[in-house]
């Protein structure tokens, strides 16, 4: 119950983000424009931005995604493209793992430093297929994700690596590269 209730916990958080309170504190930031893996189509944007010195919010403009949370994640590399993978074509393969520049090897909650620094809260898309609702990633700072790939993948995201490994999020599909 307890892993279930902590990404629904920083969600509603990121919820309590509205754009009065956001406004005050936030700093300069990087509109990433996100592409759907499979048509190379821009399905929208999310604005990443520093919130004071307590993390980074990703604020999402997307649409033409499938309703429910998909896994949100930042990747080592700024490359979107494919590559393969033990024989397999695999679409946004290029930007390589989850960032996790301490090396921990282990999928976790995003405001965990035991875990993949690249991890993230869940996105959220309604029933219309858009996502809108900010999220907050308490272990980030714009800086150190500037020149990395944003991935969103077709499942959800346990934030953990069992029982599937990096969550269970399942394939990518829609990738953007944070300008440096």
């Amino acid at each position: 119950m307890k892993k279930f209730l902590l990404p629904v916990l920083v969600g509603s958080i990121s919820l309590a983000l509205s754009s009065t309170s956001f406004a005050a504190h936030h700093e300069e930031g990087k509109k990433v424009v996100m592409n759907n893996l499979s048509t190379g189509e821009s399905i929208g944007s999310v604005m990443v931005q520093d919130y004071d010195d307590d993390g980074v919010v990703f604020t999402p403009n997307l649409s033409g995604l499938t309703p429910g949370i998909h896994g949100f994640h930042i990747h080592q590399n700024g490359d979107c493209s494919s590559a393969i993978k033990d024989g397999k074509n695999v679409l946004g393969g290029a930007a390589g793992g989850h960032f996790d520049p301490e090396e921990t090897d282990k999928h976790s909650v995003p405001w965990s430093e035991k875990g993949h620094e690249g991890d993230l809260p869940t996105l959220y898309v309604d029933e219309n297929g858009k996502a809108t609702q900010p999220v907050f990633a308490p272990e980030l700072e714009l800086e150190d994700i500037e020149g990395r790939a944003i991935m969103i993948h077709a499942g959800g995201d346990n934030h953990s690596d069992s029982p599937k490994a990096l969550g269970g999020g399942g394939e990518r599909i829609a990738c953007g590269v944070i300008a440096e």
